[in-house]
């Protein structure tokens, strides 16, 4: 009986009284999320400071490595910013969308078959804007979807609520990308619409499946996945497949916010 009175008020009250009282109460619960993440942060702390010495030795050496490589990759990387600058000048054309990288650690994940989401510890507090993209080292994991006090809601690229501009890694041709209908304990997977029909992929030969650039949220060149199957579409226009996206989608533990420093 209660419950019933409690729905009836509910569908009754007006539409911003709702949205007031929704993100209110994830304001109130947000910190119980937060604290249950320090807490796991505080439990790895723990059991890495158990790690024998030889152990420490061994990370330390594949951490130098790994800072060299990435010493070389950024000195490469300042080459082509200069490069493409000079091209810019030369042929007068507008600069690219520019981004302010702000890491961000994982608080809470929320894979159901509803939404595919992800919580991380950044809001407005870092001045998070809606829509920024989301990257990892595997390329796309999503884009921001709400922005609160001190967190925010990501879409992961596996959501259907997700569509993407792309385009078959070296071909000019775009498509469009959309998340697909993901199982809880699943591989997390989407689907490619309007692959031109001489485009072929296999299991064993697959494509990989790239942002185009266009629609003016994802940069060109960032990895969404890798299409497994093709088959044409109804109309016979087009192809249709499926995509596999990075497994660790459901592992990462920080991410990358790409903050447009001038937001439309």
């Amino acid at each position: 009986m209660v419950l019933g009175i409690v729905l009836a008020v509910w569908l009754i009250l007006p539409i911003f009284i709702k949205r007031i009282l929704r993100i209110s109460f994830f304001e109130l619960q947000a910190p119980v999320g937060l604290a249950a993440s320090y807490v796991r942060d505080l439990q790895d702390y723990w059991s890495l400071r158990t790690r024998s010495n030889n152990d420490l030795i061994a990370a330390g050496r594949d951490l130098v490595r790994l800072n060299a490589s990435y010493e070389v990759a950024i000195q490469q990387n300042e080459s082509l910013r200069q490069q493409v600058a000079r091209l810019e000048s030369i042929l007068r054309l507008p600069s690219l969308t520019r981004y302010r990288s702000e890491p961000a650690r994982v608080a809470r994940r929320d894979f159901n078959g509803w939404w595919q989401r992800m919580t991380v510890r950044k809001g407005r507090n870092y001045c998070i804007t809606v829509g920024a993209p989301v990257i990892f080292s595997g390329g796309i994991v999503g884009k921001v979807a709400e922005v609160h006090a001190y967190t925010c809601t990501v879409d992961l690229i596996s959501s259907p609520n997700l569509r993407i501009a792309a385009t078959l890694d070296g071909d000019t041709r775009p498509l469009s990308y959309q998340g697909g209908d993901n199982p809880s304990f699943g591989p997390p997977l989407g689907i490619a619409e309007y692959v031109p029909t001489d485009a072929s992929a296999s299991p064993t030969s697959p494509k990989r499946l790239v942002t185009s650039g266009l629609g003016g949220v994802f940069p060109a060149g960032l990895i969404i996945g890798e299409i497994t199957r093709l088959e044409t579409s109804t109309d016979g226009l087009f192809k249709t497949g499926d995509v596999r996206l990075d497994p660790r989608l459901a592992e990462i533990t920080e991410v990358t916010i790409l903050v447009p420093l001038l937001p439309n």
